[in-house]
């Protein structure tokens, strides 16, 4: 029995609105949209889970992804993908923030090495942490959770051709506070143990002038840096948790 154009074409439209959704949040998710990820790879895995999901989502109110209504329902599907691959990749700039912040104050912050996550130079701090949030994102079933959330989001944002409300952008905007908000509160045991240290090296300062504070201090303040680190990791870790399930379910509830 042969099977005309026209289901082909309906198949296809249906197709490739999961797609399009979970492409977009790969193109800019942790992990997804990482350099040593191939694109191959990653085109290869939105296709397959986009023909998986695609048999159970609703017809779409469009006829052919050429009309004008087609590429509206595109963009829409496209701009979701994006929004939720963002606000998750908002908890890993959290991290590089606090590495930074840490750096500056341990006296590292000249120690630059190129981030694996996003190819850009950070201090070494930083490039740890998001070392570490990436191990914890895959450890935690991250990128699956990221995944499952894309193909329940149509639940809350199914198939149209309406372009999505201005409450929803300005939610997602309200989100880049979680970057400074979030980097501050995982960097803030590490700092205020920092601070207290270099207000110490003050007082015996002025009490022994002859002392010479750079060839003191810089060591220490690395060594207790470091040590610091290690003592809070515990907390640092659950709180990183916690950051990336809150933004990723902030996300999702922006377009609720």
């Amino acid at each position: 029995m042969p099977i005309s154009f026209d289901t082909i074409l309906a198949s296809m439209t249906l197709f490739a609105a999961p797609f399009l959704r979970l492409s977009a949040m790969m193109a800019v998710a942790p992990v997804f949209s990482a350099a040593g990820f191939n694109v191959r790879t990653r085109a290869l895995f939105a296709v397959l889970i986009a023909a998986l999901v695609a048999p159970s989502l609703p017809a779409p109110p469009v006829d052919s992804l050429l009309s004008g209504a087609g590429v509206l329902m595109g963009v829409r599907e496209i701009g979701v993908g994006l929004v939720l691959g963002f606000v998750v990749q908002m908890a890993f700039g959290a991290a590089v923030f606090a590495g930074q912040a840490i750096s500056m104050t341990m006296g590292l912050g000249f120690a630059m090495a190129v981030d694996p996550q996003n190819g850009v130079q950070v201090p070494v701090i930083s490039q740890l942490y998001v070392i570490l949030a990436t191990l914890l994102f895959l450890a935690l079933d991250g990128h699956l959770l990221l995944i499952a959330a894309v193909v329940e989001s149509y639940q809350i944002i199914p198939i149209g051709v309406a372009g999505l409300p201005a409450s929803s952008l300005s939610a997602v905007v309200a989100l880049g506070t979680t970057v400074f908000a979030g980097g501050i509160l995982l960097a803030l045991p590490a700092l205020t143990a920092l601070l207290l240290i270099n207000v110490a090296f003050g007082i015996v300062t002025r009490t022994a002038p002859q002392l010479n504070i750079f060839a003191v201090g810089f060591p220490v303040t690395i060594f207790a840096g470091l040590l610091i680190m290690f003592l809070v990791m515990p907390g640092f870790i659950e709180a990183l948790t916690q950051l990336i399930g809150a933004s990723l379910q902030r996300g999702i509830g922006a377009f609720g």
